[in-house]
């Protein structure tokens, strides 16, 4: 085929010469020229169009692109993730055997689920998050829901939690209500737009709650602060114990003179530890030093006031038991300001065991541990037991855990 533009130079030259026939040889020359010319760009536009095209076929070996126009493409096409029919290629089992055994399902040997499993590891095989949660009629997230904006007491159940469902490859979305019933609302609609498998409710008191909502279409575990329902289902640490556990051990160590310094008096875990603490001196036939337990703040500035008012009342007090780390550690600082060694002459225990507080303080405190990160891990257990249509209600108090350090004058364990 001969170009367009070739034909035209020719016809033009045909035309020249019968009007010119003496400048044939030098018309000729021109022509000639002129022709090679045209023939020389028309096979490099050939040749740069032929190399430009994109190859659209995933079968095809290479892409091209214009000789110096950018990077050179790559020699094949990326490689796309491996689905659930690649797996059952490798391993050479049905589709549905290599469902079954990547989900655990079915009755299967124990060698064809294992030749999947490998399969699927060898190609690095990564289930579609939605289209599992389609076929289950789950989400695999919760919700925890917490008023502890500090986080003091919201965190270590969070990763309690977040350990017990893991385990379970599920993802946790943390709400920040900051005990705003408003915005408590607001989240728990969000939640359940998210089409979540259930929640936790926690905060940084004990004293019990009002329920989420009536008639929740999902499952609902409240730690620390228990609900008010006694069908729904609560996990606690155990106030009375802890507190037990704090007056056995002074009394151990030879303190005869308790006082007990706490929190606001309409906190209930701030009764409960008083009202235990008063009845297991009485127990061991002891009183309580000063005559009275001291109410205030959850707060050093507390602590450092109630410290002087104790010696005060009752110089012969050899032991003082506070409701909080906080608190502990502004009765050290005024102790140690008024002369009074820890625990040569008075011996210390908070409660809480907030390691920056305890730890920091000096003496390093002996205190009580709520176990909170083991509080979380069993309310997502009960959760997760719940969502697989075994609630269990009711309010189940755990165990709390004495941390001996030197403000006891035992020595750390």
């Amino acid at each position: 085929m001969i170009p367009l533009r070739k034909l035209f130079r020719k016809i033009f030259f045909a035309l020249k010469i019968g009007r010119d026939p003496e400048g044939v040889k030098r018309n000729s020359r021109i022509a000639i020229d002129a022709t090679a010319r045209s023939e020389q760009n028309w096979r490099h536009n050939s040749d740069t169009r032929e190399r430009s095209v994109r190859i659209p076929y995933a079968d095809q070996p290479a892409r091209t692109c214009r000789k110096g126009k950018g990077k050179a493409l790559s020699e094949s096409p990326p490689r796309s993730r491996a689905t659930i029919v690649d797996v059952a290629a490798k391993a050479g089992v049905s589709i549905g055997t290599a469902s079954k055994a990547l989900n655990g399902r079915g009755q299967l040997r124990q060698q064809t689920r294992q030749r999947v499993l490998d399969a699927a590891r060898e190609l690095k095989f990564q289930p579609n998050a939605l289209a599992v949660g389609l076929l289950a009629g789950r989400s695999f997230t919760v919700g925890l829901l917490t008023t502890d904006s500090i986080g003091r007491f919201s965190i270590p159940v969070l990763l309690g939690a977040e350990e017990a469902l893991g385990a379970g490859q599920v993802s946790v979305l943390l709400c920040d209500t900051r005990g705003d019933a408003v915005r408590e609302h607001h989240y728990v609609q969000t939640l359940l737009a998210r089409r979540i498998d259930g929640v936790i409710v926690t905060g940084r008191r004990n004293d019990p709650r009002k329920p989420l909502a009536d008639h929740l279409s999902i499952p609902v575990v409240y730690a620390m602060a228990p609900s008010t329902e006694d069908t729904d289902m609560s996990v606690v640490p155990d106030n009375a114990g802890g507190a037990r556990l704090a007056i056995e051990h002074l009394v151990a160590t030879g303190r005869t003179r308790i006082a007990h310094v706490t929190g606001p008096q309409h906190h209930l875990a701030a009764t409960v530890r008083a009202e235990v603490s008063v009845q297991s001196l009485a127990e061991h036939g002891l009183p309580l030093a000063a005559d009275r337990i001291h109410y205030g703040a959850w707060s050093e500035e507390w602590g450092r006031q109630a410290a002087h008012v104790v010696v005060r009342s009752d110089p012969r007090c050899d032991a003082i038991f506070c409701g909080s780390d906080q608190i502990a550690r502004g009765v050290a600082d005024s102790l140690r300001e008024m002369g009074r060694r820890v625990p040569d002459e008075i011996a210390l225990v908070g409660f809480d065991n907030w390691e920056v507080m305890a730890a920091s303080c000096r003496p390093p405190l002996t205190t009580v541990d709520m176990n909170l990160t083991e509080l979380g891990r069993i309310a997502a257990t009960r959760l997760l037991d719940a969502i697989d249509g075994r609630p269990s209600p009711g309010v189940q108090e755990r165990p709390c855990q004495l941390v001996i350090r030197e403000s006891t004058g035992i020595g750390a364990n």
